[in-house]
């Protein structure tokens, strides 16, 4: 029902995305999707990727400030409105997405996104009976 993601800390200046990129590509470790938020002085870089937890290990040794966490994701037919659907049915539970997160992957949409209340999360989704996608999944379907 979650897949691991890294949030890697990267300072806003010229390089820090291509190390970290570069580290990657090194480790022969495959991205799947990414998205970068950012402040004035840094930005997180958060990664589903082939391998988490020896990118991870990569990047720990490198000197890269760098999470790993579990977060939801789950795949809906590539049809406009899908996603509403579905965050429909986390809102009217009363829980609260902290970030979200969207790409297409063999043909289907894939929400990765975390919430303030895993455990009531957990339940609306086998409730609704939400497509869920667990890592290995994620990965074979790259």
């Amino acid at each position: 029902m979650t897949v691991h993601q890294l949030s890697v800390f990267i300072e806003n200046k010229s390089g820090t995305l291509l190390r970290v990129l570069e580290l990657l590509k090194e480790a022969k470790i495959q991205l799947i999707a990414s998205t970068i938020s950012d402040t004035v002085e840094y930005g997180i870089y958060r990664i589903i990727c082939s391998e988490p937890m020896r990118a991870y290990e990569t990047l720990r040794q490198a000197g890269i400030s760098a999470n790993l966490s579990d977060v939801f994701a789950i795949m809906l037919d590539n049809r406009p409105g899908r996603a509403a659907d579905a965050i429909r049915s986390f809102s009217e539970a009363g829980i609260g997405i902290s970030y979200l997160y969207s790409f297409l992957l063999s043909g289907k949409g894939i929400l990765v996104f975390r919430t303030d209340n895993p455990d009531l999360t957990r339940q609306v989704i086998l409730e609704k009976e939400l497509n869920y996608i667990e890592e290995q999944h994620l990965i074979e379907m790259a």
